[in-house]
């Protein structure tokens, strides 16, 4: 079991409004997604469009519903844009995450990526980085604005993310492996390793000591597959539903195994629900007592 003064949790605004594809939710409100992530048990959330962006409101907002901001995204243009470029927005947003008491800035790169491209196949327009002097360019500029965000007492977690070019589990791997620990932490997304076609359970094993924060999503094989079959990009994948909330019966993801692990690694942070679907489809509170559930079942939190 996980000791609940080490591990929270924590639930994204992505499965009642959606960032990307604001059509999905967008009749939601803000203080509709943030009561029932309240009501369904949790006490930190990420961050969304809808969230008000005065941080006294936002704070009041959440402070009734005992909510905190554990993380946002961040949207790196390392492999586009200069490092200056990418500071300056990059310190824009640590100086709203620590009003909001956070310490962790999350994200992952969205220069050269096709994520939010509708007429591109996912699996075959990913972002690359092609040679070795571009894996050292992105890797240096990435390890600065972890100094940048270490320097205020932030942690940088990256996203390893589908459609980008920090993908697949070697792709991570070589990302850790040129970035300075001490700067450069790593968000980790059992959800969209299974998708790259990795074992999520394998790949938590070898970045663990690196892994300051935890996404928890599953996949729906059987629309996972259809999105191969037909060449479908990342958001249409989203919209059809390849993603769901641990517990859902329709899942595969092995989450004995990752919670096992995390225990006995002695993981501390937060555990986030972040699993982005249709509310049409999916209800968002259902789903997210649902998980809530099942968390609690197979770590005592």
């Amino acid at each position: 079991m996980m000791q609940k003064e080490s591990v929270k949790l924590g639930i994204a605004p992505i499965g009642w409004t959606n960032d990307d594809l604001p059509e999905l939710g967008g009749g939601i409100p803000f203080e509709q997604c943030v009561s029932e992530m309240a009501l369904a048990g949790f006490t930190g959330c990420e961050v969304g469009n809808k969230y008000p962006r005065d941080t006294q409101v936002l704070k009041e907002a959440l402070a009734l519903r005992g909510l905190q901001i554990c993380n946002q995204w961040f949207s790196y243009e390392l492999t586009t844009k200069s490092l200056q470029d990418n500071r300056r927005q990059f310190e824009k947003l640590l100086d709203f995450l620590e009003v909001m008491g956070a310490k962790i800035i999350g994200g992952g790169e969205v220069g050269n990526s096709c994520q939010g491209q509708l007429d591109m196949p996912l699996l075959e327009g990913k972002g690359m980085l092609d040679t070795d002097s571009d894996w050292r360019l992105f890797c240096f500029k990435l390890n600065e604005l972890g100094k940048v965000a270490a320097d205020r007492g932030f942690t940088l977690a990256f996203h390893h993310h589908m459609g980008s070019c920090i993908q697949t589990l070697s792709e991570t791997l070589r990302m850790l492996e040129e970035t300075d620990p001490k700067y450069v932490s790593l968000n980790y997304d059992c959800g969209h390793f299974y998708f790259a076609g990795e074992d999520p359970v394998e790949a938590l094993e070898k970045t663990i000591e690196r892994v300051a924060h935890v996404h928890l999503k599953d996949i729906r094989p059987a629309v996972l597959d259809k999105v191969k079959k037909e060449r479908l990009s990342f958001l249409d994948a989203v919209k059809l539903g390849v993603f769901t909330v641990p517990g859902d019966p329709e899942g595969c993801i092995d989450f004995a195994a990752i919670f096992a692990l995390l225990t006995s690694n002695q993981y501390e942070g937060w555990l986030v629900v972040e699993a982005e679907q249709d509310p049409a489809k999916a209800n968002p509170l259902a789903y997210a007592k649902m998980a809530r559930e099942y968390i609690h079942q197979h770590t005592g939190l």
